[in-house]
């Protein structure tokens, strides 16, 4: 089964990444821009190329797809086991985020475009009551999803218990809990972010070492999920860079 990756960015990045495409999609007209270097690389990759109407574009992905659509076989999902061993390889501390029913494919490209910018290693879904890897997360992601490693697993508490026992400190963000300023953030460590209605669930919570909330003086009662996940992704990134909680 393919799955298509929509936009200059996205087609871009995969290119980069020596992805697989099994063809380029690409509407009648005028090539102009950065869409005349896509069409030169994937030329030279030996990609099939097709100019179609851009109605059929719009057909295959109903949002902004800016002229170019490639068909590329399914995303893979990674093992959790491989970011690890990544992390080792490089030197540093693990640094996982794992997303608890994230619905929304916009929050989780968005979360994936900042954590790979960060450096985060990896990604961990739940297999069920999360979106996965599509066309609107590689989009959302602007690359991201060619470098950053994502897993789905069927229990994400037995998951976080188990990477716990591998050493790592598990985070949760929730509403109440020790300010994102005050806490120590490094180390090893899994920091758990929860869907877009219903946060965290409970027995996950109740698993996590150390919950922490993101400081808010306003009225609004709560940050979007992506946002709140860059915001804490950042801190962790300042600290592991040689800052401290205050």
């Amino acid at each position: 089964m393919n799955e298509y990756i929509p936009g200059r960015n996205g087609v871009a990045e995969a290119l980069k990444a020596g992805r697989g495409f099994v063809k380029l999609y690409v509407s009648e007209g005028k090539i102009e821009g950065s869409l005349k270097e896509i069409l030169a690389k994937a030329k030279d990759a030996g990609i099939p190329i097709q100019r179609v109407p851009k109605r059929k574009l719009d057909a295959m992905y109903g949002g902004n797809h800016q002229g170019v659509i490639g068909a590329v076989a399914a995303y893979a999902y990674a093992e959790i086991d491989d970011m690890l061993s990544a992390a080792a390889a490089k030197g540093e501390d693990p640094f996982l985020l794992m997303l608890a029913e994230v619905e929304d494919p916009h929050n989780l490209g968005a979360m994936m475009r900042t954590a790979e910018i960060a450096g985060v290693h990896g990604i961990i879904i739940p297999k069920n009551n999360s979106v996965g890897l599509n066309a609107t997360v590689a989009k959302t992601a602007a690359g991201a999803v060619e470098y950053l490693p994502v897993a789905r697993v069927a229990n994400l508490v037995q998951t976080a218990k188990e990477l716990k026992e591998q050493g790592l400190w598990v985070y949760g963000a929730a509403m109440e809990g020790t300010s994102l300023w005050r806490q120590e953030m490094k180390g090893p460590l899994l920091l758990v972010i929860g869907g877009e209605d219903r946060g965290i669930p409970r027995l996950l919570l109740q698993n996590c070492d150390f919950k922490v909330t993101v400081p808010m003086q306003g009225h609004v009662p709560f940050l979007n999920a992506s946002v709140a996940a860059g915001v804490m992704i950042y801190e962790v990134m300042r600290q592991r860079s040689g800052g401290s909680a205050q």
